[in-house]
């Protein structure tokens, strides 16, 4: 068996989308399966047209902030580089010129509008202009064209593509580990271009020379490139290399949170959700898209997000780290239907790692939030308040909303709480609470005493426990939200407690009267 090999071959012609990412994961994966597996990375920059300055390094801090990293490639090193395609060009027109010598591919040398006009001729008389072996060899090329003509067509410098030479009726019959077994005419294909006029290979050609070059044993890529397998099949085969020709699987798409259609850039700007990794500042329009990163998404959890994208491990868990993924993970267990993305699922997934998290990591996360703010908490154990307020975040930047009353007064009581909870009777049973929490010692004020305290002086009183601690939380809080509120008075302590229902008995009957 031969050694597996497999690559992630994106062009730098954007930001990498989170379809991407997951072509990227599952070729890793499958490399870390085994013990001498390689992953590496290939920049397929042929097409020059749409080349983004700034998307290559944008794709390379997107695989490190991922932990995927390539063993080989472009800015890493092998024995198999250049592993930058611009840098292969001489490479590719000599295999192009070696398939035109075996009959598998010829010189065309149609100009873009004379193409044009054939394509306005077929489209007038109601049908589709197809580069194919119907009109091929009535056509400016090598197949219509004297040796002579097209020698000196050579010489003269007359721009040239090189086209495939499709088989004419044959059953092409190949495996893709996810698909199965695919069967296609020959005549339904066209002549593809492997070598394009500007000196540059296409896709085609360049993909498939590299992969036999660099002995790669898999091509795992997504479902888009399933029209252009045939086309790859038989330039092996042309080529004699069909032997080493590498396992294919091709992975379904990723769809939208409503399951109609390649999920897109516009549904996460619409959704608001991102679609890449990191965010993107686009240098042509200085537009800038969402990333998972700076939405505050931890790495292990939007890959836990991906790779759930159309694999199913056939257990119920759904919780995997990479080296669970590594050992579970199989091309077998990937489906063929897409797979929906859902934004929802992908909070659950970091309010998971959230909780795992090291609190002191997030504490300290939560201070440069809280410097942001310029709220002060040299008085307040910020680990222990992110302890109490993690249970109910998604994201660090959620602590804010989940506890800023730890840091300031309230500015403001909820009206809807005031109404339904601060009765007549309220500022007098506040009064008598402060006095109840006044006699406990400061350095008594802690979250067992007074709540011990507190109610066993309700239930003395007969006063009932809404009655005290919702009027009671919301001079605390400002609001009926938080923690448990005898946590909450044990960390702000005795003084501040105190003056907060000081300050609640003096605004709340305020507050009441203008939203009466």
């Amino acid at each position: 068996m031969k050694p597996v090999r497999v690559r992630f071959a994106p062009s730098p012609t954007g930001p990498l989308h989170i379809g991407g990412v997951r072509t990227a994961l599952f070729n890793y994966l499958i490399a870390k399966k085994k013990k001498d597996g390689k992953f590496i990375l290939r920049i397929e920059d042929t097409d020059q047209a749409r080349y983004i300055a700034g998307a290559e390094d944008y794709l390379l801090e997107s695989l490190e902030w991922c932990g995927i990293v390539p063993d080989e490639g472009e800015n890493i090193g092998g024995d198999y580089g250049p592993y930058r395609q611009s840098e292969r060009k001489e490479i590719y027109l000599k295999y192009a010129k070696q398939l035109i010598e075996n009959g598998s591919a010829y010189w065309a040398f149609d100009t873009s509008g004379e193409l044009e006009m054939k394509r306005n001729e077929y489209e007038s008389e109601g049908k589709v202009f197809t580069y194919n072996y119907l009109v091929r060899n009535s056509l400016s090329n090598s197949l219509s064209l004297s040796a002579d003509e097209v020698e000196e067509k050579l010489k003269s410098g007359i721009p040239y593509t090189i086209r495939f030479k499709n088989p004419v009726d044959e059953e092409l019959v190949f495996e893709d580990v996810i698909r199965g077994r695919v069967m296609i005419n020959t005549n339904t294909l066209d002549d593809k271009v492997l070598f394009k006029a500007d000196g540059m290979p296409t896709y085609h050609l360049a993909n498939v020379v590299d992969d036999y070059l660099m002995k790669i044993s898999h091509v795992i890529r997504g479902e888009e490139w399933l029209p252009s397998l045939p086309l790859h099949v038989l330039l092996y085969t042309s080529f004699g290399w069909r032997a080493e020709m590498p396992e294919f699987a091709h992975m379904p798409l990723t769809l939208k949170p409503d399951g109609k259609g390649k999920l897109s850039k516009r549904d996460g700007d619409m959704g608001g959700f991102p679609v890449f990794p990191l965010q993107w500042k686009n240098p042509q329009t200085g537009n800038i898209s969402a990333g998972y990163r700076e939405d505050g998404y931890f790495p292990e959890a939007f890959i836990n997000i991906i790779a759930l994208l159309g694999w199913n491990p056939g257990t119920t868990q759904e919780i995997f780290s990479m080296n669970e993924l590594i050992r579970a993970f199989s091309l077998e267990k990937v489906g063929k239907a897409g797979a929906r993305f859902d934004p929802d699922k992908a909070k659950w997934f970091n309010h998971h790692y959230l909780q795992k998290r090291d609190t002191d990591k997030l504490a300290d996360s939560f201070k440069e939030i809280l410097e942001e703010k310029r709220a002060e908490y040299a008085n307040i154990d910020v680990r222990k308040v992110v302890e109490l307020i993690r249970k109910r975040a998604n994201f660090v930047s959620d602590f804010w909303d989940h506890g800023h009353f730890f840091f300031k007064h309230p500015e403001e009581y909820d009206p809807k709480a005031i109404k339904k909870n601060w009765k007549e009777d309220t500022p007098g049973i506040m009064k008598e609470l402060k006095k109840v929490l006044s006699d406990i010692e400061t350095s008594e004020f802690t979250t067992e005493n007074t709540e011990e305290k507190v109610k066993q002086w309700i239930n003395d009183k007969e006063l009932g426990m809404g009655k005290v601690m919702n009027p009671f939380r919301l001079s605390v809080v400002g609001a009926l939200k938080g923690p448990h509120l005898f946590d909450i008075i044990a960390l702000l302590g005795k003084e501040e407690t105190l003056q907060r229902i000081d300050q609640a008995l003096a605004h709340i009957p305020d507050e009441k009267n203008e939203n009466s």
